[in-house]
C-alpha cells in the first residue's frame, strides 16, 4: 500500500469521479483509477462504487476513509513539523475574502500589502484567494476548509470561530438627492421603518450586512423588499445613483457612484447618504479564524501577522 493510493483515493471521494480526481492531482484519469484498483486489490474490497453517474464509495470505502486521510495527515504533519524545525516555511494556506476587501484599506489594515510581504518572506508558501458569503466561509472555516477569512460579521461569531473587527461603520441608505426620502429626513436621518415597502438595494443573503438589515427589519416588524443584490457596496451604489432604489450600504461607500455628470442630469442627480436611524445599524468586517488555530504553521504565522496589521479587537 502507497501513500499515493490513499490520496489518489481520498480525491476520488471527493470529487466524485476519476477524472475530475485527475484533474486535481494533476494526473491523467486512467492513472488515477489503476491505483485505485490497485488499492482495492491489495485490500481485497472494493472501495469505490462505479455504477452511476458519480463514483461513491461503497461500505468498506467509507470505513476505510477516514483512515486513509488521517494517515495522509499524519504524514502531512510529519513533514510541516520538520520544516519548522528547518527554519523553512512551507505548506498552503486557503484565506476567504468578502467581495472587495482584497481593494480596501481600513485603518492601515491591508490585506494585499500584509499577503505581500509574507509572500517575501515566505515564498515557499501557496495562498490560495477566494470569494463567497460570509455564512459560507464561516461555515469552511468549521469544517477546515479555509483556514483564515475576511468576513461580515452580523453578530456574535459562531462556537468555535473567534474573530478580530476590522472595520464598523454605521449602515446608511444612498438614494438620489430628489427622492421623497431626502426631504422627510431629520438632521440627515431616517428610521428604519421609513425602508418599509421601499425598493432596496443590498448584498446577498448570507452575508454579514445583509443579515444585519433583514434582523433589524424583522424586530421592526415587516420584511425589506430587496430588489436588486451585488456582491459589492460600489455596484449597490452605482444602482442606486440610476434611480433603481434605495441602496443600504456601509457609510463611506455612496462615494464609489463617482461623479454627479456620471449618474444623472438636473438638480436631483447626486447621491446622499441618510444615517439609519431607530435603531442605528453598523456593519463589521472581520478577520476570522477557528479558535483552536489553524493547523499549519503557514496559516499561524500568516494569522500573526494579519492579526498584528488589523486595527481592531478580538471580538467576544
Amino acid at each position: 500500500m502507497e501513500l499515493a493510493q490513499l490520496r489518489y483515493f481520498v480525491a476520488v471521494v471527493e470529487e466524485g469521479g476519476f477524472t475530475r480526481a485527475g484533474a486535481r492531482l494533476h494526473v491523467s484519469q486512467p492513472g488515477v483509477s489503476a491505483q485505485v484498483a490497485q488499492l482495492e486489490r491489495e485490500l481485497g474490497q472494493r472501495l469505490l462504487d462505479r455504477s452511476g453517474r458519480r463514483v461513491t464509495p461503497t461500505e468498506a470505502g467509507r470505513a476505510v476513509l477516514a483512515y486513509a486521510r488521517a494517515a495522509l495527515a499524519a504524514v502531512e504533519g510529519v513533514r510541516r513539523t520538520a520544516e519548522e524545525f528547518s527554519g523553512l516555511l512551507r505548506g498552503r494556506v486557503a484565506l476567504g475574502l468578502v467581495p472587495g476587501a482584497a481593494g480596501a484599506v481600513v485603518d492601515g489594515f491591508d490585506v494585499v500589502e500584509v499577503l505581500g510581504a509574507f509572500h517575501d518572506e515566505h515564498p515557499g508558501v501557496e495562498i490560495s484567494l477566494s470569494e463567497d458569503t460570509s455564512e459560507r466561509m464561516l461555515a469552511a472555516l468549521l469544517r477546515g476548509e479555509l483556514d483564515l477569512a475576511v468576513v461580515g460579521l452580523p453578530g456574535e461569531p459562531p462556537p468555535g470561530v473567534s474573530c478580530q473587527v476590522v472595520l464598523d461603520e454605521p449602515l446608511v441608505a444612498a438614494v438620489r438627492e430628489d427622492d421623497p426620502l431626502v426631504a422627510a429626513a431629520v438632521n440627515g436621518g431616517i428610521p428604519l421603518a421609513a425602508l418599509r415597502g421601499r425598493a432596496l438595494i443590498g448584498l446577498p443573503r448570507g452575508t454579514g450586512l445583509r443579515a444585519v438589515l433583514e434582523r433589524a427589519c424583522a424586530q421592526a416588524g415587516f420584511a425589506p423588499r430587496v430588489d436588486f443584490e451585488a456582491a459589492a457596496p460600489a455596484v449597490l451604489v452605482r444602482l442606486a445613483a440610476r434611480g433603481l432604489g434605495v441602496a443600504v450600504v456601509p457609510s463611506g461607500a455612496e462615494s464609489a457612484a463617482g461623479p454627479r455628470a456620471d449618474v444623472g442630469s438636473g438638480s436631483g442627480s447626486g447621491l446622499c447618504a441618510l444615517r439609519i436611524t431607530e435603531p442605528e445599524l453598523t456593519g463589521k468586517v472581520a478577520l476570522a479564524w477557528r479558535t483552536d488555530g489553524p493547523s499549519g504553521p503557514a496559516a499561524r504565522k500568516l494569522l500573526e501577522r494579519l492579526r498584528s496589521g488589523a486595527p481592531g479587537r478580538p471580538a467576544p
